[in-house]
């Protein structure tokens, strides 16, 4: 058997290739990076009082079981595509009511970027997650690498239409906001770590165990077990409410949680021992990952004990039916258009191949 030195050398290497800069989109104006200054807890307003309706915040990653899961992947700002998703899982009527009593349903992170809306995405969300509560049910959002990108002014993957929906907010713009180009300082004020969009996201979770199903952004490492799955969820949360003036290295890292692709592409023996150790570990079943987009459709590996679930929802990545994926204690289907499909059927006898184009 490996040592567990050997087998974290070995999930490290296998993601010191990953470029975090994507692929350009043909005929599309990438904007230029925006600049990261510090912003201090005295330069953002205090976090208001929860409301009685909404879910209760914790950051523990183990989250109660429930009879049936949905999972959605990468959702960059495309409300259409929420829509669709959480309709095609029966967690929403086309009224936009939810109607998943004994439903659980956790969005795999990356809500923002790329799509014009990601605004009325959150709000939408936002909205919803108190809905599922109130009807016995739950909706999980996790962290991914672009919510933590506009915590940090990294606003490359955010479209003109997109500032635009944030311009009401420049109002708010203070100290190191104030320095930001005028277009972004509403973005800025709402994203800014204790700003009124990041307290909402610092509610998630970045990594969460619910029932026998881990679930990442990216994925979850020996390391990030080692490091404390608790800890790392404490510390986003912390980041985005203001109280950490950077992220640690646990977050911010090639092979953190948020960023890395050790699980989107192919995977031979010695990568399923890495996932086998991890699940070992926490005493899940399986893991459930999105940020690398399948072309082939959401697919399993490892003997389904990794399911990839980004699917480039996102009309960003062209026009592509709604895909979830469902678990119960039968095990796991996707849901694709309508139909459903075992697992197994869709799964290859090797990993399928991940997308080049990296976001």
């Amino acid at each position: 058997m490996r040592s567990s030195a050997a087998i974290l050398t070995l999930a490290l290497a296998s993601t010191a290739g990953c470029d975090r800069t994507p692929e350009a989109k043909p005929d599309v104006t990438v904007l230029a990076p925006s600049p990261r200054p510090a912003v201090s807890n005295a330069e953002v307003a205090p976090s208001p009082a929860a409301s009685p309706s909404a879910p209760p915040t914790t950051t523990s990653y183990r989250l109660p079981a429930a009879a049936r899961v949905v999972a959605i992947g990468d959702l960059h700002g495309d409300l259409d595509a929420l829509r669709a998703t959480l309709r095609l899982g029966g967690a929403i009527d086309s009224d936009d009511r939810w109607i998943g009593k004994d439903l659980t349903v956790v969005q795999t992170g990356d809500q923002v970027d790329r799509g014009d809306r990601d605004r009325e995405v959150l709000d939408v969300i936002e909205k919803l997650e108190a809905d599922a509560h109130a009807a016995g049910g739950a909706f999980y959002v996790l962290i991914g690498n672009h919510e933590l990108m506009n915590a940090s002014f990294d606003f490359r993957y955010v479209s003109r239409k997109s500032f635009g929906g944030f311009a009401d907010l420049s109002r708010q713009a203070a100290g190191a906001v104030e320095r930001l180009p005028e277009e972004q300082r509403g973005r800025g004020a709402a994203f800014a770590p204790g700003g009124s969009y990041a307290r909402k996201l610092a509610k998630h979770q970045t990594v969460a165990l619910v029932g026998d199903s881990l679930f990442a952004h990216g994925g979850v490492l020996p390391v990030h077990v080692d490091y404390g799955l608790d800890r790392i969820n404490r510390e986003a949360s912390d980041f985005l409410n203001g109280k950490l003036h950077a992220l640690p290295p646990a977050l911010s890292a090639e092979d953190s949680p948020v960023w890395t692709r050790f699980y989107g592409g192919e995977l031979a023996d010695e990568g399923c021992q890495v996932l086998k150790r991890v699940l070992d570990q926490v005493g899940a079943k399986r893991l459930v990952v999105g940020h690398t987009v399948q072309q082939a459709g959401i697919n399993g590996a490892c003997q389904d004990r990794v399911f990839r679930i980004d699917v480039g929802l996102s009309a960003y990545y062209g026009e592509h039916p709604a895909q979830v994926l469902e678990i119960t204690s039968q095990g796991a289907r996707v849901l694709k258009a309508g139909t459903a499909t075992d697992s197994s059927a869709r799964s290859p006898k090797k990993s399928q191949p991940a997308s080049p184009a990296l976001h």
